[in-house]
């Protein structure tokens, strides 16, 4: 077994510049507060709870060379034909038009790193699969720190 060792550098200005915005030293939270019915706030917090085991499962899969095991939770679970099951047309509404780019472009970056990683599992680059997963995790970033749900 071959010991990989990468290294990956990623430029995500928007978010940068949310992170940078955040980091200014003021104790209050900025961020957008977005309210909703609080059924739809638990629904939306379980939601991005999936997303970030989602991606756990992803590292892992990753990590043992499984890629193809990557793309099917990609897109199963973040990507675009995930919608319907994350109940993403009733969750819209309630979303300031930004935000709801934010997360479109998330799913939109979920099912094209499935892509990239079905690639790797016939390529084997992991350093692709890697850099577009931080696409994916870049969208997380932007939208969690320009918005809150409580």
């Amino acid at each position: 077994m071959q010991s990989v060792t990468l290294r990956i550098v990623v430029a995500v200005p928007v978010a940068a510049l949310l992170l940078s915005a955040r980091a200014s030293g003021s104790d209050s939270d900025s961020r957008e507060l977005v309210k909703m019915p609080a059924p739809m706030q638990v629904h939306l917090l379980g939601n991005m709870r999936d997303h970030l085991s989602a991606i756990s499962e992803i590292q892992s899969a990753l990590g043992a060379g499984e890629f193809d095991r990557a793309a099917q939770i990609a897109e199963g679970r973040i990507g675009m034909s995930s919608l319907v099951a994350h109940g993403a047309a009733h969750m819209a509404p309630y979303m300031p038009k930004a935000m709801q780019e934010i997360g479109t472009q998330m799913h939109r970056a979920a099912s094209q790193f499935a892509l990239v990683a079905q690639e790797g599992a016939v390529d084997g680059n992991a350093r692709r699969a890697l850099a577009s997963l931080s696409g994916v995790t870049a969208q997380c970033v932007a939208c969690h720190n320009a918005y809150r749900a409580h």
